[in-house]
């Protein structure tokens, strides 16, 4: 086991180091493959969040039946 696994994960570690690159040095291409890439996390994230929603509605559903 790795004394990493003992703490707490952050979970803003990769937004963070993402806000903090610098993207002076990227070219045009770069930035728009950049941009395509945070809309597909962007999608990704919002797919997993109505899941987990949606998930959570039937299971409050399913408990409040009586």
């Amino acid at each position: 086991m790795d004394i990493d696994d003992l703490e707490p994960r952050k979970r803003d570690d990769a937004l963070a180091a993402l806000m903090r690159q610098d993207l002076d040095p990227l070219s045009v291409a770069e930035l728009d493959e950049r941009v395509e890439r945070l809309e597909a996390e962007i999608a990704r994230t919002k797919a997993k969040r109505d899941a987990a929603s949606k998930f959570r509605s039937a299971a409050d559903d399913l408990f409040r039946r009586k």
